[in-house]
């Protein structure tokens, strides 16, 4: 996994640099996200344009880092699409999840 991260304002940006977040990569991506949070970053914007495909260890990884989190931020996703939208709308994660349909509605809801 080649995640690669972006600083704008207060929001970090996080693009995976996958297509598919899976079993083989839900774990690294987890892990990476929570060590985001630990070092302050409470706001967070994942970029899933690129993501083709996602499973239930994908979501149970952005899950649990929205828990972590708690409320003292947020998590927000932009650029879903396809059957990764599906997949959030069938789970009700999308009732979970602010998403956005680009970073730069994203960031803005993040911000305030």
């Amino acid at each position: 996994m080649e995640l690669s991260t972006e600083e704008v304002g207060r929001v970090i940006v996080v693009d995976p640099g996958v297509k598919r977040i899976d079993a083989t990569v839900a774990v690294s991506l987890k892990s990476a996200l929570a060590d985001l949070v630990k070092a302050g970053h409470a706001h967070i914007a994942i970029d899933l344009g690129n993501v083709e495909f996602i499973d239930s260890s994908g979501l149970g990884s952005l899950a649990a880092v929205r828990k972590q989190v708690g409320k003292s931020g947020e998590i927000a996703l932009f650029g879903v699409q396809g059957t990764v939208k599906n997949m959030f709308k069938l789970t009700r994660m999308d009732k979970v999840f602010k998403i956005f349909h680009s970073k730069a509605e994203a960031i803005p809801a993040l911000s305030s």
